[in-house]
């Protein structure tokens, strides 16, 4: 039971994860000004008054607040109250039934600290009127909860050690694991910055390998939307430096985790591991260029974010199972 309720959290969580990342491409972060409820009220159908009057405020449903964006944002909430309550469940059963499980309830109780101030974080992206650096956060808090979820319901499961020469490649393995977050991180600094756009050739942009960049504003953290630290309107310069670092850090995943794979795809035994990590980043690759000449359309802008999850999760899977003992 305990393991059928934390896998169920793992494929849970994906989903938070998946419409997290469409009501923020939708730009319906904002579809609800105000935390926990909608106006106030539990439902956006019992704000209707309040959403029309600031529909009208601002010159229709183009701008952040609209019916159909509140129901979007509110939704998120309700799934993602969901799963706090489902890993409250997960921690609570972890330390009631720690001597049968016969191993530690410090990381489930650890998920559930991080599930509070993803929570947090939820609430200041909406009341700090979706300042980049915690809409970021916000993002790697849920893929950090995904990831050790997976983990979590890996260690419930029995292990099948691998050949001792395959094992060896986890210093690799953990590294690739490193490059993947700082791609997953680049890439929502890309999604909070809307830089997704900035250029839109490829494979170089504008034109160039090498535009011209404004690294320093690009990446200033503690700043307001569109604007830099001295409250100046974020220059062109700065959103392409943003977008351009994101496309290296993609070649550099590429060549760290394809060249993992590769590896693994040597021996029989990790052959499968290698074949899949292989297949998801190529996947997403094909999703990323797709969606710059693409023009960024919203259903693939989420696959693309989907995706990131998925190499997450593989990246976490091929760590674990060199993590164990290896076979004599």
């Amino acid at each position: 039971m305990y393991r059928k309720l934390v896998w169920l959290a793992v494929a849970y969580t994906f989903v938070v994860v998946v419409v997290g990342a469409y009501v923020r491409l939708a730009d319906a972060g904002l579809g609800c000004p105000d935390w926990p409820g909608c106006y106030g009220e539990l439902t956006p159908h019992h704000a209707r008054d309040d959403i029309a009057k600031a529909v009208e405020e601002q010159g229709g449903t183009h701008g952040p607040v609209s019916m159909g964006k509140a129901w979007k944002e509110m939704f998120h909430r309700y799934i993602a109250g969901g799963l706090g309550l489902l890993i409250l469940a997960i921690a609570v059963t972890a330390w009631a039934r720690r001597r049968e499980l016969r191993q530690s309830s410090l990381l489930a109780t650890g998920i559930l600290g991080l599930v509070v101030f993803q929570a947090a974080l939820g609430m200041w992206t909406v009341t700090l009127l979706l300042k980049p650096v915690i809409v970021t956060l916000h993002l790697l808090g849920g893929m950090a909860i995904l990831a050790l979820l997976a983990w979590l319901a890996l260690r419930q499961q029995m292990p099948r050690p691998l050949p001792p020469a395959v094992v060896k490649l986890r210093p690799l393995a953990v590294f690739a694991l490193l490059v993947v977050v700082a791609q997953i991180a680049l890439g929502g600094w890309v999604s909070t910055n809307y830089a997704a756009l900035a250029c839109t050739d490829f494979p170089t942009c504008h034109g160039e390998w090498l535009p011209q960049m404004d690294f320093r504003h690009g990446f200033q953290l503690v700043r307001e939307l569109g604007k830099t630290a001295d409250g100046a309107h974020l220059s062109y310069d700065a959103v392409t430096a943003i977008h351009w670092t994101h496309r290296v850090g993609a070649l550099v995943t590429l060549i760290v985790a394809g060249g993992l794979a590769l590896l693994l795809r040597r021996d029989s035994a990790s052959a499968r591991l290698g074949g899949v990590l292989l297949a998801v980043l190529l996947a997403q690759v094909v999703l990323g260029v797709a969606n710059v000449l693409g023009g960024l359309p919203l259903l693939l802008a989420a696959a693309h974010n989907a995706g990131a999850a998925i190499l997450l999760l593989t990246m976490v899977v091929i760590n674990f199972s060199l993590s164990q003992k290896p076979a004599s």
